[in-house]
């Protein structure tokens, strides 16, 4: 698909990975793009592997297939690279971003040699910290929007912003606690890429 991305989501079934595509594709939507969202349906019980997808161009998007050689990956559960082909079809110039508390060492060994870039967020300890709660699909989708760069942070965080506030009106803790995920998630996406522009200088 020329002038734009696609994401391939690799969740559980309730940890919110359907759920973040169709932000993301509301989101880009809001800032003047063309968009698809969608799930993969399978066994739809809470825990069991679900994938979900998104389209996002400046162009009219004419396919409707499910997406095999996806730009980036996000793999909201960790356990998932023991039992799902995570990094099947990902290009090499793409990214991979995985839901855990461990390093990029650490993790790649479970990457079947993949190429790529690879970033790691601790989606579970940001949404503890700011929810209270293991509510990982906020720090996932800012973490793919920082590394994809689909579009400004600041646009990101505005309509994000406007959609919480439409969602959560009469929970202003959850606004909040929200917003703050997605920035702490952003961060330590930036603090990555920053860290790896200098090792390649």
């Amino acid at each position: 698909m020329k002038n734009g991305i696609e994401i391939r989501w690799h969740g559980r079934g309730g940890q919110g990975a359907k759920t973040a595509a169709l932000l993301l594709a509301d989101v880009a939507f809001k800032t003047g793009k063309n968009v698809q969202g969608f799930p993969e349906y399978g066994p739809e019980r809470m825990g069991a592997p679900i994938t979900a997808y998104n389209r996002i161009s400046s162009d009219v998007i004419r396919v409707h297939s499910n997406i095999y050689t996806p730009d980036f990956v996000v793999v909201v559960d960790e356990t998932l690279l023991s039992s799902v082909d995570v990094t099947a079809g990902l290009k090499e110039n793409g990214a991979i971003i995985i839901n855990t508390p461990k390093t990029k060492d650490e993790i790649i060994e479970k990457l079947k040699g993949y190429p790529g870039r690879v970033y790691t967020v601790d989606a579970k300890k940001i949404s503890m910290e700011t929810l209270g709660k293991n509510f990982p699909n906020s720090p996932m989708l800012a973490s793919v929007v920082a590394v994809s760069r689909v579009m400004p942070r600041e646009n990101f965080i505005r309509e994000m912003r406007a959609s919480y506030q439409h969602k959560f009106q009469k929970k202003p803790e959850v606004i909040d606690g929200n917003m703050k995920a997605l920035e702490m998630a952003f961060d330590v996406i930036e603090e990555a890429i920053q860290s790896e522009g200098k090792k390649n200088v």
